[in-house]
């Protein structure tokens, strides 16, 4: 018979002690699909810019549970009836809601697996996992889904005001040293109730929500949005390609077991088995590391330049601006570069290139939150705040930018 005391407590510099709640959820975080997000970073490349910022998706996830603890507990002091079954699958869902990330989070999301994004393969683990455990994640998979007819359920777990987000934005603010993003999460969780099982938030909380909101702005444009982590996850993926394209061409691209599956095939939500699923579960941030570490020896001029950019973080320049890049600049780079290194204008293009980035805090489109009024009358937060910063901030802000080598800023004007 097996003893083991599963009534574990973790020690979290967010929280403080941090309480499993059963037997269930202690053998669900002991499982290796979830001990493998210790080895995926939060924050992806940020700590190139941020030293402190090398927490886990592994922290995040615990976070994230212990708050919905809170909520729960809140909640019922409030009378929503929440039942023992119901609140585990609030955990359960909360806790997993992230198991689909790989390698540095964000930073590779179409990379490894080009057509399928986190949450589809998130929902993949879970299924896997509700097979293992006998059917004890169908309740959290529906709530998960969106399928249970408690619409407030969903809410607390995906919705512009949930316990992802509460959690990461003062994780990632504790982390990264950035105070701008330091959110009074308790305080929110108090405000927080049921009506016609739908979220709302009482009224009284609206600077928490004010100061939530206008954080989560101030986290993007600082930390997650930061040009130099945006340039560092650019060539990170532009890496990724170039292997891709060599090992395709039949070349010589040494990397991990799991890393390799992944660059021979093509995987698509329809052909993600479940040996494709373990395959995906052998990968982290450590494989694309060693994979760098070794390309930047490679024969080859692009992989090898764009690996040792990472590794010695000796990274392009990146320009923003809030109007389009003219293409006669990119253009005038492009076949610079291409001539000074004996590449082509289209190898080129893995160093000299432009996009851009979007920032909107609180979307009037997505689900809102909803201020539950003293007079009982709900309104949605941008119209019951007093404050003309609520109405600006959800309104989408774009960001041009224009990537190219160091030795070519003379060229740009």
């Amino acid at each position: 018979m097996n003893n083991t005391n599963k009534l574990k407590i973790f020690n979290d510099p967010i929280y403080g002690f941090i309480t499993i709640p059963n037997s269930l959820i202690y053998d669900l975080i002991q499982h290796p699909y979830f001990q493998r997000l210790r080895r995926i970073t939060q924050m992806g490349l940020s700590y190139l810019v941020y030293p402190g910022a090398h927490h886990t998706r592994f922290h995040h996830a615990i976070g994230a549970m212990h708050i919905m603890q809170k909520a729960v507990e809140v909640l019922r002091s409030k009378e929503v009836v929440i039942s023992k079954d119901e609140e585990n699958a609030l955990y359960i869902a909360i806790l997993l809601h992230d198991i689909g990330h790989g390698p540095f989070s964000h930073a590779m999301e179409h990379s490894i697996v080009e057509e399928v994004n986190h949450e589809q393969i998130s929902l993949l683990f879970m299924n896997k996992l509700n097979l293992e455990f006998e059917g004890q994640l169908s309740l959290a998979i529906q709530i998960f889904k969106g399928d249970y007819h408690r619409k407030f359920m969903l809410q607390l777990i995906s919705s512009q005001l949930d316990m992802d987000r509460m959690d990461y934005l003062k994780r990632d603010s504790f982390y990264s040293g950035v105070a701008e993003g330091n959110i009074n999460s308790d305080r929110l969780i108090q405000m927080i109730n049921v009506v016609d099982e739908a979220l709302v938030m009482e009224e009284k909380g609206i600077y928490s929500i004010e100061k939530f909101l206008m954080a989560r702005r101030l986290m993007y444009w600082q930390t997650y949005l930061h040009k130099t982590s945006l340039v560092a996850e650019l060539t990170l993926t532009k890496a990724l390609q170039r292997a891709k394209e060599l090992f395709n061409k039949g070349d010589e691209v040494d990397c991990s077991s799991p890393l390799k599956y992944f660059m021979e095939h093509k995987i698509t939500l329809e052909n993600f088995t479940n040996n494709n699923l373990d395959k995906f579960a052998q990968l982290d941030d450590f494989d694309i590391i060693s994979a760098l570490k070794n390309w930047q020896y490679h024969t080859d001029f692009i992989l090898s330049s764009l690996s040792k950019m990472i590794i010695n973080r000796d990274l392009s320049k990146i320009k923003l601006n809030s109007e389009k890049f003219p293409l006669e600049v990119l253009e005038e780079m492009t076949i610079r570069f291409a001539k000074e290194n004996n590449i082509t204008q289209q190898e080129a293009k893995y160093f000299i290139f432009k996009g851009k980035i979007k920032n909107q805090a609180y979307s009037k489109d997505a689900e809102p939150i909803r201020i539950l009024k003293k007079d009982k009358t709900i309104e949605d937060v941008a119209e019951a705040s007093d404050q003309l910063n609520l109405k600006a901030l959800s309104k989408p802000v774009t960001k041009y930018f224009i990537c190219f080598p160091k030795q070519l800023e003379e060229l740009y004007h």
